[in-house]
């Protein structure tokens, strides 16, 4: 493996509180054959604290992908043409085979926690991480959770790995990069209780008629901005949303009652059966009618 080779001289004595584990290559050749893990799982991890004079240069890059997560100080990332600054709480990954330099401020060295991973999600995953966000550098707001997922996993690979530690190895590894990949969006606190508050109106009033106007005036958004802090949260449309919530209520009355068609769409909210059953039906894959009798007691 490449790592070994590219190690700097500047840190040949290492930093004070530093962890690493690179493992060998059996163990990736295990890890690799493991059926479960093979999907995803690290090559090398370490803590480098106050990491003063630390530097990386691969003029082909990395094997596997790299996750560089900087929680105190400050440093740089180059990439090809480009340039940026890890601060505190940020973190990027570096894609595989492209060559790049990175290192720590002299005046405001960084502490980064760092992971080569790779593995059949691996690709997926580095591709999820660039649609999701615009800039490379990511702010993520500290985690006592994460930092104890990171230690766990450095503790993990002091040990001999076993077919089940392998596996539990590939577990933490896709909570951990799932916690920096897929976390919540930048939305403010007032925007996200914007969105649970319209979705709770929604729900006590499932037997009406409402337009999107209406819910979008609720949060004081326009129509605008209201569907898409909506479908950023949800997947869905509002109004889409709205339905959805008609047919689940509709599959209770048809589970536990004996209302007619007509009374559960009173229930809902929606006049025409015809257009409850082609509803229910696109939503379900199955009419109304079959899914009673499906579902009989």
């Amino acid at each position: 493996m490449d790592k070994t080779k590219n190690l700097s001289i500047k840190i040949a004595e290492g930093f004070i509180g530093q962890k690493m584990q690179v493992l060998s290559p059996h163990e990736i050749s295990d890890l690799h054959k493991n059926k479960l893990a093979q999907n995803l799982y690290l090559t090398a991890i370490g803590l480098y604290p106050k990491a003063l004079a630390h530097e990386r240069f691969r003029t082909k890059g990395s094997e596997e992908y790299i996750l560089l997560y900087c929680t105190e100080g400050e440093g740089y990332i180059n990439l090809e043409k480009e340039s940026h600054s890890l601060k505190a709480n940020t973190y990027f990954i570096l894609p595989k085979h492209i060559a790049h330099k990175y290192g720590s401020s002299l005046k405001n060295p960084w502490s980064i926690y760092w992971i080569h991973f790779t593995g059949a999600y691996s690709d997926s995953l580095y591709q999820r991480y660039k649609e999701e966000f615009m800039d490379p550098v990511v702010e993520i707001p500290y985690d006592p959770i994460r930092i104890k997922l990171l230690e766990y996993l450095i503790e993990l690979t002091e040990h001999d790995l076993t077919a089940y530690k392998m596996e539990l190895l590939h577990m933490q590894l896709i909570q951990l990069i799932s916690s920096f990949i897929y976390k919540s969006r930048n939305d403010t606190e007032d925007e996200k209780n914007s969105i649970y508050q319209s979705i709770s109106y929604m729900k006590e009033n499932v037997d009406q008629k409402i337009s999107i106007k209406e819910l979008a005036n609720l949060t004081n958004y326009s129509v605008t901005h209201y569907s898409q802090l909506f479908r950023e949260q949800t997947g869905y449309s509002p109004i889409q949303y709205f339905l959805r919530l008609k047919i689940q209520l509709s599959c209770q009355y048809l589970y536990f009652s004996k209302l007619t068609i007509k009374e559960i769409c009173k229930k809902i909210g929606i006049e025409d059966p015809y257009y409850f059953s082609r509803l229910f039906k696109k939503q379900m894959l199955i009419s109304p009618k079959e899914y009673r009798n499906k579902h009989k007691v």
